[in-house]
């Protein structure tokens, strides 16, 4: 695999992550509504708030396998891989460390944070394979969702895998089975249409404005939720 230059920034990319990054935001925001009595709570379980975030993983999943196709489908740029993996997995770490503090009882060791670093190792090996081959890789992994799990995955160094009997308390869950199938099927989907031959446009002023969350989706992730949270806690303090 050899060095390659990066395609051009696809302004729709950056506005499809800003639209996941509202949808988190919203989501959170309904989370902390009922966890500081606001609303009913078991809001966060009715079917919808149950679909509508695991629609949210799985864009923010396909949208890391689209991106890895976009950045190194020419060729693996090395230096640029790891500085964003490092990112990545130094973010799903603070997240583990806060969630010791935070989430008592349900400490994350593999978040939505943990599944993308994971996923975008396996996606360094759909980034040679067929479109097909990743696609069908794909489907197999999100159909292992529904197979038997196995006493032998319980142990929590096994936790990525989602293969274990008992599910583990977490405040966020995002194993790779069957979470790395929208990461592959999005390396899929940029490989079959060639994403990375498409041309990026010069971005207006409105267009920079609404896709600037999207080109700073990692920043939002690790801050909204405490900035929420404490917003809440000080709204609750000043009107008891």
């Amino acid at each position: 695999m050899t060095l390659a230059a990066p395609s051009p920034r696809l302004i729709p990319l950056d506005l499809a992550r800003t639209l996941a990054i509202l949808c988190m935001v919203a989501f959170h925001f309904t989370f902390d509504l009922a966890l500081f009595g606001y609303i009913a709570p078991d809001t966060m379980g009715r079917p919808f708030w149950y679909y509508f975030a695991r629609m949210i993983a799985g864009s923010f999943l396909f949208l890391s396998g689209v991106s890895l196709w976009l950045a190194h489908g020419r060729g693996i740029r090395w230096p640029a891989f790891w500085t964003r993996f490092a990112r990545i997995a130094g973010g799903a770490l603070l997240v583990s460390i806060a969630s010791i503090w935070l989430v008592p009882g349900g400490t994350i060791l593999f978040g939505i944070l943990h599944a993308i670093a994971a996923a975008s190792l396996l996606g360094l090996i759909a980034l040679r394979l067929p479109w097909p081959v990743t696609l069908a890789l794909a489907a197999l992994i999100l159909a292992a969702a529904w197979g038997p799990r196995f006493a032998a995955f319980d142990p929590l160094w096994l936790v990525w895998t989602g293969l274990a009997e008992s599910r583990p308390m977490m405040g966020d869950y995002v194993p790779l089975i069957p979470w790395a199938a929208p990461a592959l099927a999005g390396v899929a989907l940029a490989r079959a249409v060639r994403l990375d031959l498409w041309r990026g446009t010069i971005p207006t002023r409105l267009s920079r404005a609404l896709s600037f969350p999207g080109r700073h989706s990692l920043v939002i992730y690790l801050i909204h939720q405490p900035i929420l949270f404490g917003l809440f806690s000080l709204y609750s303090m000043a009107t008891s």
